[in-house]
């Protein structure tokens, strides 16, 4: 599988099929048994601990439960990557509002997640995945527990992010439709491996035939 810089990628696949192994594996939450995993032509499970950490800040992660810190308001949610980073308050505050701007959320900054609906929850985590500027963006099933009027306006903005960043986005779905309202390029997973990919106006000349069924699964989780 080859995902050119700048593009929005999605990896299809029924529950089980091993889409939340594969992404994880992308920042290596999990390590791959074999093979390589190549970013910019370096190998990134031969990184150390040192550059590894500073690979995992360079890519930022959204998923499906949002995963936001309940104790904390919006504005430091968003800002936990850059505490991690060490960097200093001011620079920190002045990219937690440019964040916010950027998600629509300006005003929910002293907000605390109770407060907030499941797509605003979501603005947060793609603000957050965002803070350290990141070269590539995972979503892990980012719209599956969000509404269809919702799950548009997620993906609206996650199209827009790709266009004005060049930031690579990969997600994963079992839904089709999000596929083709979004992505560019797409791979098909069954049972652990990819069985289709590519440009996705070259795979839709003709019906996804293994795909078609998987946007009618419902996930187990």
């Amino acid at each position: 599988m080859q995902i050119p810089k700048g593009a929005i990628y999605g990896i299809l696949g029924r529950s089980g099929a091993g889409k939340s192994t594969l992404i994880r594996c992308l920042n290596l939450l999990e390590r791959p048994t074999s093979g390589r995993i190549l970013v910019n032509g370096q190998d990134i499970t031969q990184l150390n601990k040192a550059a590894l950490r500073d690979y995992r800040l360079r890519t930022g992660m959204i998923f499906q439960h949002f995963n936001l810190l309940h104790a904390r308001t919006v504005a430091d949610n968003v800002a936990v990557p850059l505490e991690i980073a060490g960097v200093p308050r001011a620079a920190r505050e002045a990219r937690v509002r440019e964040l916010l701007a950027l998600v629509d959320l300006s005003e929910k900054a002293a907000a605390f997640p109770s407060q907030l609906s499941g797509g605003q929850k979501q603005r947060v985590g793609i603000a957050r995945a965002l803070a350290a500027r990141p070269e590539v963006l995972l979503c892990d099933e980012a719209t599956s527990a969000l509404d269809p009027e919702t799950t548009a306006s997620v993906l609206a903005l996650l199209a827009d992010i790709n266009q004005r960043l060049n930031l690579t986005i990969v997600l994963i779905t079992h839904q089709l439709e999000v596929v083709k309202t979004i992505c560019d390029h797409a791979a098909l997973l069954e049972q652990g491996e990819i069985v289709e990919s590519g440009k996705l106006a070259d795979l839709l000349v003709t019906p996804w035939s293994r795909a078609a069924p998987v946007a009618a699964a419902r996930p187990a989780g």
